[in-house]
Order: C-alpha cells, then sequence, then structure tokens
C-alpha cells in the first residue's frame, strides 16, 4: 500500500481542506459529499466524512474497493513511518489485528513468516501495526470500514464523461453516469487513479513530464543517462543489441523496443512512467494455480529477455516479496520484466474501450512473461525450474481468474493546483508555505521508455529515485485548485494537486 505519509491525519485533512474550500456551496443536496472512485483514498475518505457527520456516497466504477492496497500491492512502501496517521494508521493497525488471529495464518505460520517491511519490520508489535498483508485481507477492511460507518457504495458506475457532469458557473452541481444515475451534491471529490471527474469538470491539470526549465528542476524531463536501482541494462554483464540480427540494424528490431528518438536530456514530454499489476503469487502447492498461457500468446515478444538471460542476468526473482500465507506481492525488477514499458502512454485521456484494450495488452504481456520463464525451453534451466515453483494464488481474486483485479496506474492526470510544489521543496531547497502535512518517500518513478542508444545498443529510460533525506512538508496550495475552475477535491491516489512530475513521485504511494 502506498500512500500520502502525513503527520496528520491523512484523510482528516484531505477531507478538512476539501471542507473548508467547499464549504460556500449551495446547502439544497441530496449528499453532503459524493465520492467517486472505489479506490483507498475514496474508502477512507468517506469514513471521515461520515464521522464528521456528513451524509456522503461512494460512486465507483470498481466492483472491489480498496484500489491496489486491495489489488495486490501488500507489500508496503512507506518511507518514515511515524508521519503516517488517522485513517491510514488505523488501517494498519486493523491488519495487525486481523494477523492476530491464529486463523489468518491458514497457509503458515506466523513464526515462519519472517517479518520482513520496508526499513521496519512487518508487524509493529510496539505500535500495533502491520504493514505488510494479502490483498482479500486489504478487501476485508475496506468493506469493514464502509459497514461499521453505514456507508451506502454504488459500485459499476461510470461517468459519462462528455455530459455527465452538470455545472452552475465554476460549481458542480450533479454527475451522471452511463446508467444515466444521477447523483447531487454540494461536495464532489474524485477519488480514481485516472481523474476522470476532475477532467469532465474542466478542472486544469497536466499529463506527463515537464522540462527541467520549467521549474528548475534536476530529476524532472527525460533522464537519458541516468542509472538509478538495476531496472535498466547498465544492470546486465555486457551491453545488448536492439536487433534481430545481433549488431545488424537492416534486420529489424526486437519486440518491444522504441525506434524512436527518446527526446534530448531535460525536455518534457507527454509519456508516462510503466504500469504493471502486482501479483499476488504463491509457492505452496495446494493453493497454487499454474501460470495461465494468455490468448495471442507469441514466444518471440519476450526474444529481448532471453538476450538478458544470456548476458547472465538472474536477479529474476529479486521483487517476490513475501506477505502472509507463503504468497508474494511481485513488483517490476530488472531491465525487462513485469513493467509494460511504453505501451501505457495515452491511458490516461483514453476512453472506457480504448483503456480497456490497453488493460488487456497489460495482461497479456505480463502472463506471456510468467508463461515464457516458467515455459520455453530457451531459458536458462534455474530460472526456469525456479519459476516453475510459483503460480497465481488460488485464494486470491477468486472472481477473476486469480488475476488482480486493478492495474498500478503510477500516474495519470496531475491536477494544477494554486501551488506547484517541486522537487525544490522535497529537497529543502527552499521553505514550503502554508505546511498542512508531512510526505517521506523518495523522489522515484519507473522507467517510461525502452529506446535504442547512438551507438546501436538498447536501454531503459526514466527511471529514478532520489533521497529526500527525511520527511519534507507538504503545502496548502497543492491541495487547491485554481481559481476559476470547477469546484472539486481532488483526493486521488495518484496525486490530488499540481505538482511537477520530479516532486509528484515522492507522494505517489497511496494505493
Amino acid at each position: 500500500m502506498r500512500h500520502f505519509n502525513f503527520r496528520m491525519r491523512p484523510f482528516q485533512l484531505a477531507w478538512f481542506l476539501l471542507f473548508v474550500s467547499e464549504i460556500h456551496l449551495a446547502r439544497c443536496a441530496e449528499y453532503d459529499v459524493v465520492i467517486y472512485g472505489g479506490t483507498s483514498a475514496a474508502v477512507t475518505a468517506a469514513v471521515q466524512a461520515k464521522r464528521m457527520g456528513k451524509s456522503v456516497i461512494v460512486v465507483c466504477p470498481d466492483k472491489h474497493l480498496g484500489g491496489l492496497s486491495s489489488g495486490g500491492l501488500g507489500f508496503t512502501d512507506t518511507g518514515d513511518k511515524s508521519v503516517i496517521g488517522g485513517l491510514s494508521r488505523e488501517f494498519y493497525h486493523r491488519i495487525w489485528k486481523h494477523y492476530a488471529q491464529p486463523e489468518a495464518w491458514k497457509w503458515q505460520k506466523r513464526e515462519d513468516y519472517g517479518n520482513r517491511g520496508q526499513g521496519t519490520p512487518a508487524i509493529d508489535g510496539a505500535q500495533r501495526t502491520m504493514w505488510i498483508f494479502e490483498p482479500h485481507v486489504a478487501e476485508l477492511v475496506f468493506e469493514q470500514f464502509v459497514v461499521e460507518n453505514g456507508i451506502p457504495i454504488e459500485r459499476n458506475q461510470w461517468l459519462d464523461r462528455s455530459t455527465g457532469v452538470n455545472k452552475e458557473g465554476a460549481r458542480i452541481r450533479s454527475i451522471m453516469m452511463l446508467s444515466g444515475k444521477t447523483y447531487t451534491a454540494k461536495i464532489f471529490m474524485d477519488a480514481t487513479y485516472e481523474g476522470d471527474l476532475m477532467a469532465a469538470a474542466g478542472v486544469q491539470y497536466h499529463v506527463g513530464r515537464e522540462s527541467q526549465t520549467t521549474y528548475d528542476e534536476r530529476w524532472n524531463g527525460v533522464q537519458t543517462g541516468v542509472l538509478h536501482h538495476r531496472h535498466h541494462f547498465g544492470a546486465v554483464n555486457r551491453k545488448i543489441s536492439p536487433y534481430v540480427v545481433p549488431g545488424d540494424r537492416s534486420s529489424g528490431v526486437l519486440p518491444r523496443i522504441s525506434t524512436n528518438s527518446p527526446g534530448a536530456y531535460g525536455e518534457g514530454d507527454k509519456k508516462v512512467q510503466a504500469y504493471c499489476y502486482r501479483m499476488c503469487l504463491t509457492d505452496l502447492p495446494e493453493n497454487r494455480v499454474d501460470f495461465p498461457k494468455p490468448e495471442a500468446y507469441a514466444p518471440s515478444q519476450y526474444a529481448l529477455l532471453l538476450r538478458i538471460f544470456e548476458a547472465g542476468w538472474r536477479e529474476t526473482f529479486d521483487k517476490f516479496d513475501p506477505i502472509p500465507n507463503r504468497k508474494t506481492d511481485v513488483n517490476n525488477h530488472g531491465p525487462m520484466s513485469t513493467d509494460n514499458i511504453g505501451f501505457n502512454y495515452d491511458y490516461p485521456e483514453a476512453s472506457y474501450e480504448r483503456r480497456r484494450e490497453i488493460l488487456e495488452e497489460h495482461r497479456r504481456y505480463q502472463q506471456g512473461w510468467l508463461y515464457f520463464i516458467a515455459n520455453d525451453p530457451r531459458v536458462p534451466a534455474e530460472v526456469q525450474s525456479q519459476m516453475r515453483k510459483w503460480g497465481l494464488s488460488k485464494d486470491e481474486f477468486k472472481d477473476n481468474g486469480n488475476w488482480p483485479h486493478q492495474i498500478y496506474v503510477r500516474e495519470a492526470r496531475r491536477m494544477v493546483g494554486r501551488y506547484v510544489m517541486t522537487e525544490n521543496e522535497l529537497l529543502k531547497k527552499r521553505p514550503t508555505p502554508d505546511s498542512v502535512g508531512m510526505g517521506s518517500y523518495t523522489i522515484d518513478s519507473h522507467n517510461v521508455q525502452r529506446y535504442i542508444t547512438p551507438d546501436g545498443y538498447v536501454q531503459n529510460e526514466g527511471d529514478i529515485g532520489v533521497a529526500t533525506k527525511g520527511p519534507y512538508e507538504i503545502a496548502y496550495g497543492r491541495w487547491c485548485r485554481k481559481r476559476n475552475n470547477a469546484r472539486i477535491c481532488s483526493c486521488r491516489c495518484v496525486c490530488p494537486a499540481r505538482i511537477s512530475h520530479s516532486a509528484r513521485f515522492a507522494w505517489n504511494r497511496s494505493s
């Protein structure tokens, strides 16, 4: 679960900022608050609103509540846990209470779990919190939240993005779904990953990376030549040719390598960092489902991966992070892993139909990646034998073929707020005005593109990881829409207000 690390109560803060900016709206409404989206931000914001005595409803296209937290990201990236409070901390406390029950450990003894977390133990008995969990347990906690607080949930409701936002001047009065259902409120909150309500309401936003000169930042724009982490071809023992016949440009280019220029270092673009599904796998035979062979499976799509193996790379399983009951939260790791680099650029603005196509492409790619490693005879034997021990978890995502129901939308639209936070605030090069909270996670982005270098080799671009030297303040103005825009709060798990691409990833950790 990746989230805003606030010293103040995070979603109480989100509600407070929304409330004070919208209190002047007309009072005749069916609900005080309508929240669009079913993410963890949606649920916790709804709970806070209800606890403050407001009438609230969650309207979402989702079937399952919790977004990525219940969709596979159970190995929490937390940064400094001391700045996590409010309903976020209550969530982790409830996770701790669940796993304190002996019956929660069906497939593994608690003492055999290992208790490895991000910087601190996964199970923190002293703080009565647990930071790592199974997907279905997270969903259970979110469902408990809404039941206990009597919050109505309208599922499978998709915003009519063309004509579904009814405004009076800059004020949203009602929103309509494709089903024809209409919801009226004083306050509307966009808690989706994509920011569809925000965009349909006419709020200013940005997609892609700004140039380094836009906000005087080093870590914004195209990052050619920057090799952080180990998700690039510098981590391979030798340079890799991108051509079908190694070294022969006339033979054509291998699949999943762009032939376009990556752009000049530091310039902006409209590309977004790669998405992936955070898969929940297990090596326990009683709970394991063999990796399915996806439709239209083509081994040729993974020819580049073969060359990476041939070069000696053996880090396939380095991000099979353990979660309880002999399961994993699998994240991208290495030069060609679960991130489907370059196949999501149009997702933020795409139609629902086009987004479904993109999601299907990502599912086929990732399932094919697993199937290829487990079954293709050209894969090194030691890698293949290890992969064959793994499979999908039979008791997770049971209504979706054991596949996550939520893709990791690491970024999409970003609302333009009254104040633009940048790496300069995060790195404390200049003060943050009107601080209302704190964050602590590093400045972080996954790769954006895979390209051919001028000397004829393949390389990834866009991956960065920059420490912030401790927690940092967050400005009130980044939460507030610019004047003359539709009055809406974008309390999304992608950042709810305008910040630079570079700074944005420092707290794009809600799921």
